[in-house]
């Protein structure tokens, strides 16, 4: 069998990923962890990362209306261990429960800054009407 040397993630860990996924939100959406900070927070999972012998789950949270994510952070990964024996159900077809970890999602951050770069006078002008012009000649 030959190692792939690439380390973009396999088709099985992205499936997995998205189940993962998929039933962390579920258990949060019910409400079955009870954590004051948790249950009145909106938790929005974007990304969940699996290990290549998926034994790990590395969760991408974003705390929606809070400024500060540690605290949820902190808490989601202190429930850990509740989570994933909540998880076992849903994942039935696997032979382990992977282990969560959560992480805070810093994606929105970058696109809000690259939203901003793309705004700014100095890029506006130099994709000013020249390339308007282009455009409508294509």
């Amino acid at each position: 069998m030959v190692k792939a040397t690439s380390s973009a993630p396999s088709q099985r860990m992205l499936r997995v990923g998205e189940q993962v996924r998929a039933a962390v939100t579920q258990i949060l959406q019910r409400g079955e962890v009870r954590d004051d900070l948790i249950e009145k927070t909106v938790i929005s999972i974007s990304e969940v990362r699996m290990s290549p012998d998926l034994k790990i789950a590395t969760a991408y949270v974003t705390p929606l209306g809070v400024s500060d994510h540690t605290d949820t952070i902190a808490a989601l990964n202190r429930h850990a261990k509740y989570l994933r024996g909540r998880l076992g159900p849903h994942l039935r077809q696997m032979k382990y429960v992977p282990e969560l970890r959560f992480r805070d999602d810093t994606s929105f951050d970058n696109y809000k800054k690259i939203d901003a770069l793309l705004r700014s006078p100095e890029v506006q002008r130099d994709l000013g009407p020249s390339n308007e012009k282009d455009d409508e000649q294509n």
